[in-house]
């Protein structure tokens, strides 16, 4: 399995996301610029050119028209795919951390940093169809915990939005009315941030990751622990493929600490999961930095993953790793 190496950022990846035709990777890093990418050969189609803050995350509309991008210049911004053309610009008084767009398209949650006084917050907006009926209104604006929402995702059928971040509680929310529906167990949940989450292709389930040096499989619908991957590095990006039932996961000790190791010692490797069994299978090396970003093609014949050092790594793979037995 060669990875492709695709060097277009010049600062830390912090978000990889496909379109649902699996054609195109969309990239995010702190470098202002987020990036398309042909998603079969790595080649760079073009730029995303208007935030001036570090992006820290995107969503890409399921007919691969819009992108929506939230970064730290306080704005999510919309995208018109094809020409790279800005459409409309959110803006907030802190930065916008994670975007996610609903089954549909029609609307959009955003979560926003605390700073200064204000608390983090969850955003709803309303994406509408023709951009010049577009308005900066929020449908409804979720008064979030302490320390910082990481991620939040649409839940089944758009009625819940789950939230995860800072205080490693996981977090379901009546999308309508704003009312906290659910919490993880403090047992059972993750001791310390939560860094990633992201649901299954069916969307019964999602996993997150977290500086705890796990990773863990929850039910979408009653919130329940399914099952535990456990590392021995914290974890800051996971993917589910929607093939086969397995789990990647990617992390690194912080950055700051890096420069005092060996890369091989760094651990910086993308390590893969049987879902079921929870057993490492294997492992893939390459990046110099602890890997920020992993994304599974929806097809599950490749993944990519995005690193501290800048780059993505994209890999197909081998006929073998789809008979691999435990």
């Amino acid at each position: 399995m060669r990875p492709i190496l695709m060097k277009g950022h010049e600062r830390p990846l912090t978000f990889l996301k496909y379109n649902r035709d699996g054609d195109l990777l969309f990239s995010c890093a702190k470098d202002h610029n987020p990036t398309v990418w042909f998603a079969d050969n790595g080649e760079r189609l073009g730029t995303y050119r208007g935030h001036n803050g570090a992006v820290w995350c995107c969503d890409v509309s399921r007919d691969s028209t819009r992108l929506i991008t939230g970064s730290a210049d306080q704005t999510a911004k919309l995208w018109n795919v094809q020409t790279g053309q800005q459409l409309f610009t959110f803006n907030f008084d802190s930065p916008a951390r994670s975007v996610d767009f609903s089954v549909g398209d029609k609307l959009a949650v955003i979560t926003t940093d605390p700073f200064m006084e204000l608390t983090s917050a969850l955003h709803v907006k309303r994406i509408a169809r023709d951009i010049s009926d577009q308005s900066a209104e929020s449908l409804l604006v979720l008064k979030g915990p302490q320390g910082r929402i990481n991620r939040a995702v649409w839940g089944p059928l758009n009625r819940t939005i789950i939230s995860g971040g800072e205080d490693s509680i996981i977090r379901i929310w009546d999308s309508e009315t704003g009312k906290l529906l659910k919490e993880s167990d403090k047992e059972t949940g993750h001791k310390k941030t939560i860094t990633s989450l992201v649901k299954s292709a069916d969307g019964s389930h999602f996993l997150t990751g977290s500086l705890d040096k796990s990773a863990k499989l929850w039910d979408m619908r009653t919130l329940t622990l399914i099952k535990t991957y456990v590392t021995e590095r914290p974890v800051n990006a996971v993917a589910m493929s929607p093939l086969l039932d397995h789990v990647v996961i990617g992390g690194g000790q912080d950055a700051s600490a890096v420069t005092t190791t060996d890369h091989r010692a760094g651990k910086f490797e993308a390590k893969f999961f049987d879902k079921i069994l929870q057993e490492e299978i294997g492992g893939v090396k390459g990046h110099f930095g602890p890997i920020n970003a992993l994304a599974f093609n929806p097809d599950g014949k490749s993944f990519s993953s995005g690193g501290e050092d800048g780059y993505v790594r994209l890999h197909h793979f081998d006929p073998d790793y789809f008979n691999i037995k435990i």
